[in-house]
């Protein structure tokens, strides 16, 4: 018999947190699907790039940064957009023998088409739209071809199981009945497709990104407690969806300590997960997640701080390491500058700036 594949972390994880919400574990995720929001910049900046102008690096080199992170096989999720899911997932194989699980970035809201130069739609409020299908990322296409196998003679066969079977689906909610009625249908339209094909997903929930430029409203005027407009409107959605029909965990900024421990005591499965944000310092990220557990979240997603880093694997060993309480959050940038210097990296700041904490962007167009 063929050897069978290793389980993924993910499911693991995800059922040990479920059945006991104290234990140590928590998931960590690299979202590499920043190609679906910055066009150029997304893979960063190359050698000598300047922030404004570049030059980048290619999406290829991205795509190395990926291969490079699911083999040293410390993430628990990789977060592409659909295009580098096929090249990598389908027609690669890269997890076929990995515990990482892959997952697709299933819509691409106006707030985050943050092309550079003239671009103004992140400054707007959020509509709908969605690029990919679920059977783009499952197989590549739009149809499924045949059974499982289609054969293109330009590249030899493509094991179409190999693709992603779990979606990032997003929401940006303005405070608008209109817009925010528009952003949920779409929403739900998507969970009752997912349902019928048994695709799993993940629910992002971002801040209001321009709740003072909704049509009608008073300059200013925005919620009291964004916090809890978040997690009200969590909890809201949530409760008109069947098991069925629900996301495995959620990705939304971190709320504070008060109100992410009242999110995550709610309902004890849904799964509480906060995104990384803006790139900050070591210390940002770090502490982030040791903050975000330490009240209650059991999940993390970070693209840009991975992405941003000196040397990625090296981030995400001490990044484990912080997650599973193997080291404090302080330790970690001491022991990260310490990785670096054994390998002969300049660090971006000295250790004394790095260990500052700082309030770094909890959306794409912060």
């Amino acid at each position: 018999m063929p050897p069978q594949p290793p389980e993924k972390s993910l499911d693991l994880k995800l059922a040990r947190i479920v059945a006991d919400p104290t234990c140590r574990d928590f998931i960590l995720a690299d979202a590499k699907d920043a190609d679906m929001a910055f066009g150029l910049a997304s893979p960063g900046l190359a050698p000598g790039g300047s922030p404004g102008t570049g030059p980048f690096r290619s999406i290829g080199e991205y795509r190395d940064s990926i291969r490079e992170i699911v083999r040293q096989g410390l993430v628990d999720i990789m977060l592409m957009s659909a295009s580098t899911s096929e090249q990598l997932a389908i027609e690669e194989g890269l997890f076929v023998s990995s515990h990482v699980t892959p997952a697709v970035r299933m819509n691409d809201t106006t707030d985050i088409w943050l092309a550079a130069g003239t671009g103004s739609y992140g400054r707007e409020p959020a509509l709908p739209f969605s690029t990919a299908t679920i059977s783009q990322a499952r197989c590549g296409r739009v149809d499924p071809v045949h059974d499982s196998v289609h054969t293109d003679h330009s590249r030899g066969a493509k094991d179409h199981s190999r693709g992603a079977n779990l979606g990032l689906f997003s929401l940006t909610l303005n405070d608008d009945a209109a817009l925010d009625r528009a952003m949920l249908t779409a929403y739900r339209d998507f969970r009752i497709e997912a349902e019928r094909a048994g695709f799993r997903h993940f629910l992002e929930v971002f801040f209001p990104n321009a709740i003072d430029r909704v049509p009608g409203r008073i300059a200013g005027e925005k919620p009291r407690d964004i916090a809890r407009f978040l997690a009200d409107h969590v909890v809201r959605c949530l409760a008109g969806v069947p098991r069925a029909g629900r996301p495995i965990f959620l990705k939304i900024p971190y709320l504070g300590p008060e109100v992410t421990e009242q999110l995550a005591a709610y309902d004890r499965s849904v799964v509480v997960g906060i995104l990384g944000g803006g790139a900050g310092t070591t210390h940002d990220a770090f502490g982030l997640v040791a903050d975000a557990k330490r009240h209650g979240a059991r999940v993390a997603l970070f693209g840009r701080k991975i992405n941003a880093a000196e040397h990625q694997l090296a981030f995400v060993t001490i990044l484990r390491a912080v997650a599973d309480g193997e080291l404090a959050a302080e330790e970690g940038v001491k022991a990260y500058h310490g990785e670096l210097a054994k390998l002969g990296i300049r660090p971006h700041r000295v250790l004394e700036a790095d260990l500052a904490r700082s309030s770094t962007a909890s959306a794409y167009g912060g």
